[in-house]
């Protein structure tokens, strides 16, 4: 049998796989049947330092294509997700995502996460849709640097920088962010993006818009992962609309070390994590190879 487990920035997991933050990260049970459905390892919903409502309904809308939300980051702020995080630790790594609206804000929440047992934190700098934190900190290749220095110092776990797909250059952000220390990069966040209703002529989504998610950002999603390999030496984490094992050996082959997988979840139930490592782990074998870490960035080899 092949060997599908693989080890990332000091973080062990026994398969490619994580849940992606937003889906079903926002307690200590829902990230526990994550991790029973055959998660490798689980990112939690985003964290601020103080709790957050969030946006007015309706703050997601499914299309045929996937689904485009705008929730608000709504949280309970991290002293109060501190027990659900130490309830969490187990059988894989929990990584805490975390936002803020200043490098100080990010650096407290980090720690704070740290503290209460993160294995590592996931730096949310590229949500498209809160104003003052998320993409408005990634855009900016100096001031994304100046945040993930001021994390670094702040904790010894492994950062993780999510970048945003909403930019000119993502390898400018992706560079900035591996010199700046960050031990992993996932790409990508979601795409900026809104819907209307032709009956009404408003746009759904309460807060005009929102982040698009799902199979149609996939073909973005590859292209940033195949770019930012060619250009990093630390280790990708590829995320965008990973619906089936086909889709996870893709971005594996473009050079992501690991994927996560978050509308996918939402649409199609927790089996997803089991049959896409199982798919895998055949192609793995069917293909000769001895490792997951094989087949990673093979399509920049042949």
């Amino acid at each position: 049998m092949p060997k599908i487990a693989v080890e990332l920035a000091g973080l062990k997991l026994s398969n490619p796989t994580m849940l992606a933050a937003g889906v079903l990260g926002t307690s200590a049970s829902l990230l526990r049947r994550a991790v029973e459905a055959g998660a490798g390892a689980v990112v939690t919903k985003s964290i601020g330092l103080e709790p957050r409502v969030g946006y007015p309904n309706p703050t997601v809308v499914r299309v045929p294509y996937g689904l485009i939300n705008a929730l608000g980051l709504p949280n309970p702020g991290v002293k109060e997700f501190a027990h659900e995080i130490r309830e969490a630790k187990g059988a894989v790594p929990i990584i805490v995502s975390v936002y803020g609206f200043s490098s100080d804000e990010l650096s407290k929440v980090a720690s704070m996460a740290v503290d209460v047992g993160a294995d590592a934190v996931e730096l949310n700098l590229s949500c498209p849709h809160v104003k003052g934190t998320g993409s408005e900190l990634g855009q900016d290749p100096k001031v994304l640097a100046d945040v993930v220095m001021a994390v670094k110092d702040a904790v010894n776990k492994p950062i993780f920088v999510k970048l945003t797909p909403n930019v000119t250059d993502v390898v400018a952000i992706a560079k900035a962010a591996e010199e700046a220390g960050a031990d992993a990069l996932t790409a990508i966040n979601t795409v900026k993006a809104m819907a209307i209703d032709v009956e009404t002529a408003r746009p759904i989504l309460a807060n005009k818009i929102g982040g698009l998610s799902g199979p149609a950002i996939k073909p973005i999603a590859i292209r940033c992962v195949y770019e930012i390999y060619e250009k990093v030496e630390i280790p990708i984490v590829g995320c965008g609309g990973i619906t089936t094992w086909r889709d996870a050996v893709e971005f594996l082959l473009a050079g992501a070390s690991a994927v996560q997988i978050g509308t996918a979840v939402a649409l199609r139930g927790l089996d997803v994590f089991r049959s896409i490592v199982k798919g895998i782990e055949s192609y793995v074998r069917r293909k000769g190879f001895r490792s997951v870490k094989e087949i990673v960035g093979l399509s920049h080899k042949l």
